[in-house]
């Protein structure tokens, strides 16, 4: 290159969009938010090329590790509308522990991911407080994750998070749902309303058919349209593990995308359907508006919502009651929404 060929300015990362100071200031308002969900496992601290988690082997006889991994999806684009960042962490947390429970595994450690268009350190760390409390209240350590900012790919003020989580259960104890018979029962447990799947149906419904806002207020929710959709997936790790330690549950189900049709299915072995009461429970006012309003068929429903039931066990009739005294004892809701039915891995609603 001649010297009149040399470019007249002098350009750095910062003027391509990308600011490395913004984000050492994001990890910094952040540390404290990842420092409380350590576990004594933990080795390190934040800032390592990777996270360090020392397994106690001893509490187990053959532990078998247990990961899943998964994102939050369109219920993202609420947050945005909302500007409202700080709960959007725990569906990213929510979708993944809860996966990995439903085979029996006690969640231990999570890594997430979150892509900028641009860095806004105290918005970045507002959703990692969320990640970090869905963390703690789930019982695992956030011990590692990635920030990108990648200018130009994301429009302004938007972004994605994913997840990533590792859990343990003795291999004796994994529920693979090959013990599911006849005649055993289905356990549901609540939601705490649309959880993180639907959503590309819900805006449809919500803003293109009935024209509202995040700010509108809705009377049969008691709460404007953007509280309600934004409602956090709830964490069932507390409820459900002292049920895995104590009980032989047969299976367990996360009713996420696909609802009660395509979940329920991928734990009955062959030989097994199952009838499922959809009267047994209370219907969450959220999804009889979203039928309503978007003319919604049932079928349909209960093939894109959870409809107020976010897990479900299935157990041995003998087993039912003690299992439901031993939720009511811990103030957890639960109900007899179904049973298991010689078929073919059909569900059949009534």
């Amino acid at each position: 290159m001649t010297e009149n060929q040399k470019p007249n300015v002098e350009l750095t990362y910062r003027d391509a969009g990308v600011d490395i100071d913004a984000g050492n200031k994001a990890v910094e308002l952040m540390k404290r938010h990842v420092r409380a969900t350590y576990r004594p496992e933990v080795l390190g601290d934040i800032g390592g090329f990777g996270g360090l988690f020392a397994l106690n082997a001893g509490k187990y006889r053959q532990p078998v590790l247990v990961s899943g991994t998964d994102g939050v999806g369109t219920k993202l684009k609420i947050a945005f509308m909302a500007d409202k960042h700080d709960t959007i962490g725990q569906d990213g947390v929510a979708m993944c522990v809860n996966d990995i429970l439903v085979q029996g595994a006690e969640p231990l450690f999570f890594l997430d991911y979150l892509a900028v268009g641009k860095l806004e350190p105290e918005k970045v760390a507002s959703i990692v407080s969320g990640v970090a409390m869905a963390c703690r209240e789930s019982g695992c350590a956030l011990i590692g994750g990635e920030t990108a900012e990648m200018a130009g790919f994301y429009p302004d003020g938007e972004y994605d998070i994913a997840g990533f989580a590792v859990g343990v259960v003795d291999r004796d104890k994994i529920i693979t749902g090959e013990k599911i018979k006849p005649g055993d029962v289905l356990i549901g447990l609540p939601s705490s309303g649309i959880h993180s799947n639907g959503y590309s149906l819900v805006r449809k419904i919500c803003f293109d058919v009935k024209q509202l806002t995040v700010d509108t207020y809705i009377p049969e929710l008691s709460r404007t349209l953007g509280e309600e959709l934004l409602e956090p997936t709830r964490l069932y790790p507390k409820t459900c593990m002292p049920l895995i330690e104590k009980f032989d549950l047969h299976g367990m189900v996360h009713i996420t995308g696909g609802g009660f049709y395509d979940n329920i299915p991928r734990v009955l072995p062959k030989g097994c359907g199952v009838e499922v009461d959809t009267s047994a429970w209370p219907e969450p006012s959220i999804f009889a508006l979203l039928k309503e309003w978007g003319g919604v068929a049932k079928p349909e429903m209960y093939r894109t919502f959870n409809m107020g039931i976010g897990m479900i066990l299935i157990v041995s009739a003998e087993d039912v009651s003690t299992i439901q005294a031993d939720l009511a004892a811990r103030d957890e809701k639960s109900y007899i929404i179904g049973k298991v039915i010689a078929g073919e891995c059909q569900v059949e609603l009534k």
